[in-house]
């Protein structure tokens, strides 16, 4: 597990009153965290699921004015859904007419009414011909009003900027022009800002939205846990530019997409409309990712709530040693890197004394390191130190099973661990964790060599690309052996 190193200092606000020139009009009002956004795809599956409910109530209704069969008020539900998602019901798009909208919920109600009443009229000679209509009206009126409030939820979660995404741009080019141009239309992607190496050419700003530095202080900058992607645009026969800005842009962790500038219009219409026309499937990267990150976030509630009130005697227990036993706060709390490299207080039981406590993540932990005290041993060894990082899972900062959060400007062997390995911050594009991958696989404790920091890094990259419910699941299984049979390590 991890050791106290790091600031004890308060967290930095992006731009807490900027002007309005630094903002732009493209920058909500509010910034939110990547690891905060909405999942699209999970949004939306919740509005099919509230349209099946309303199409439900609008079944008995029907069914009691007509008498309709079992297959009507069964059948035309699920018709209904299918043919909402098939045509893209569910894709919230902000540039979509009120009327086109709604004339396809109509559409929607009375293709599956027919459908399901000519099936029943086949089954049964008796069938009222009329249910159809009656079962259509009643599952337009349900889908009305069901489409009304998502549009609601969807506007409110848009001015809350927890559910546009939030890109920067790299380079001013024409393209980029036009990219900005297409979002100030359309308002579904939010561009925070732009980077150039030539600024002196491009100005303070593209098309009214702000150039915030050159390329290279874009990596580190504090504007990097709000983006969800970054977005590259070079002309077309630059390839060595291109190669340049890919390989500085590396250590990055948000993802990036090219470009290309110089192209027909045809070809770039396209590729803008891949970065910028974001449905609401896919606000969040691919829908296939969002059942595991639910379940992902519900393990994480699940055992951190049970664990904590499960726990709380023995949480109970360590802070009353650990005030008997030296004085100063019973808490240690440091500024970690978090999800896309969001900083973030990490909570930690104080197993350190006061007086030598090393915020300034300046020496990590030795064996039979002086400053630990003797309680402090004992939850070091036995890592109840850890504990109240439940409080940081419970609030989504954390996840029971990730890369271990290190220090911010952590020490090893002199030098700054993050600049030991190129893809440190790649290991920052999922959540940290309680225990991890490298954890259950020998890398638990300080990272005092350029080895141990490129081995644990290795490690964490090898979860990012593996990453599944199950291996967490086996991960969360495995670390109570592992810590428990390994009393060799310095922790």
């Amino acid at each position: 597990m991890a050791d106290d190193t790091g600031a004890h200092r308060a967290l930095p606000e992006i731009e807490v009153a900027p002007a309005r020139h630094r903002r732009g009009p493209l920058r909500p009002e509010r910034m939110q965290p990547v690891r905060s956004r909405v999942s699209g795809a999970g949004l939306a599956r919740l509005f099919q699921a509230g349209d099946l409910a309303g199409l439900a109530i609008a079944s008995v209704v029907a069914t009691r004015m007509m008498s309709l069969p079992q297959a009507m008020w069964l059948g035309a539900p699920l018709i209904a859904i299918a043919l909402l998602v098939a045509t893209g019901a569910y894709a919230m798009s902000g540039r979509e007419r009120t009327r086109r909208r709604f004339g396809r919920l109509l559409i929607a109600a009375a293709a599956a009414g027919g459908g399901a009443g000519t099936l029943c009229g086949l089954l049964d000679p008796a069938f009222p011909a009329l249910g159809c209509a009656a079962w259509a009206a009643a599952a337009a009126a349900a889908l009305s009003i069901t489409h009304l409030a998502w549009g609601l939820v969807v506007a409110h979660l848009r001015r809350r900027g927890l559910l546009t995404p939030n890109v920067i741009i790299v380079g001013g080019t024409a393209a980029a022009q036009r990219l900005i141009r297409r979002a100030l239309r359309t308002r579904d992607v939010n561009i925070l800002g732009v980077f150039d190496d030539r600024r002196d050419r491009v100005g303070p700003e593209v098309a009214g939205v702000p150039v915030l530095g050159k390329t290279a202080d874009l990596i580190g900058h504090r504007v990097l846990p709000y983006v969800d992607r970054i977005v590259v645009t070079v002309p077309r026969k630059a390839s060595a530019r291109i190669a340049e800005l890919l390989e500085r842009l590396a250590p990055i962790p948000n993802p990036i997409s090219l470009l290309l500038d110089d192209v027909d219009d045809e070809t770039e219409a396209r590729a803008v409309s891949r970065i910028a026309d974001f449905s609401l499937m896919h606000v969040a990267g691919p829908a296939e990712r969002s059942a595991f990150l639910l379940a992902k976030r519900t393990l994480d509630l699940t055992l951190s709530i049970l664990g904590l009130i499960l726990l709380a005697p023995l949480m109970a227990a360590v802070a009353l040693a650990i005030r008997l036993d030296s004085p100063g706060p019973v808490f240690f709390r440091q500024r970690r890197h978090g999800y896309m490299n969001e900083e973030f207080l990490v909570w930690k039981f104080r197993s350190m004394r006061l007086e030598t406590s090393d915020y300034a993540a300046a020496r990590q932990v030795s064996a039979g390191d002086e400053r630990i005290t003797r309680v402090g041993r004992f939850i070091r060894r036995t890592s109840l130190d850890e504990l109240p990082q439940i409080f940081n899972i419970i609030s989504g900062e954390m996840s029971i099973v990730g890369p271990r959060p290190h220090a911010i400007g952590m020490l090893s062997g002199g030098a700054e661990a993050s600049k030991l390995v190129e893809t440190y911050a790649h290991r920052h594009r999922i959540k940290p964790g309680l225990t991890g991958w490298a954890a259950v696989n020998g890398s638990r404790g300080p990272v005092d060599t350029a080895e141990a920091v490129r081995h644990r890094v290795a490690l964490d990259l090898e979860y990012v690309e593996r990453q599944s419910f199950w291996l967490d699941i086996a991960i969360i299984l495995r670390t109570a052996p592992c810590l428990l049979g390994d009393s060799e390590a310095v922790r």
